[in-house]
């Protein structure tokens, strides 16, 4: 049984959109969303484990369902409707998003963490400060790591 389900997982990566949005279908009961071809992929293939092994229990589901604000529950076809964009009131990313910048060939990565911004193990108040021990130069951060352009202005 197990090297069947890793089958039907394989054979979802050679479908066409048209015969993936058939097995949708098959294994759905509905009409396929209008995702990309990657998502359903993705979906199906959890679908195909799910139906194999057991979905998520009724316990979990609850819990996942208190975290989700009644508002943006299942809509009508049963599924999560688009999440909301997170951003943080002073327009700076939300906790835990990563930033990634390449300075002199060398591969830079800040996490913003609460209270600051994580890189290399320590934690800087802001962006400025981490593009300053980068660069040992002063930058504006928000700059440096691409969050505005030079008028301050979201790219």
């Amino acid at each position: 049984m197990y090297s069947s389900i890793v089958g039907q997982i394989a054979d979802l990566q050679t479908l066409s959109l048209p015969d993936l949005r058939e097995r949708w279908r098959a294994l759905f009961g509905t009409d396929p969303p209008g995702y990309s071809r990657e998502h359903l992929v993705r979906r199906l293939a959890y679908r195909v484990q799910e139906l194999a092994y057991g979905g998520l229990s009724a316990v979990t589901r609850a819990k996942l369902r208190d975290l989700v604000p009644a508002s943006e529950r299942l809509g009508p076809d049963g599924m999560l409707g688009p999440l909301k964009s997170r951003k943080r009131e002073d327009g700076m990313p939300v906790v835990g998003t990563r930033l990634i910048r390449e300075w002199h060939g060398a591969r830079h990565e800040v996490t913003v963490v609460q209270g600051g911004f994580d890189y290399g193990g320590v934690v800087y108040r802001s962006l400025s400060a981490v593009a300053k021990a980068i660069t040992r130069q002063h930058w504006n951060g928000r700059l440096f790591f691409g969050l505005c352009d030079r008028k301050g202005k979201a790219p």
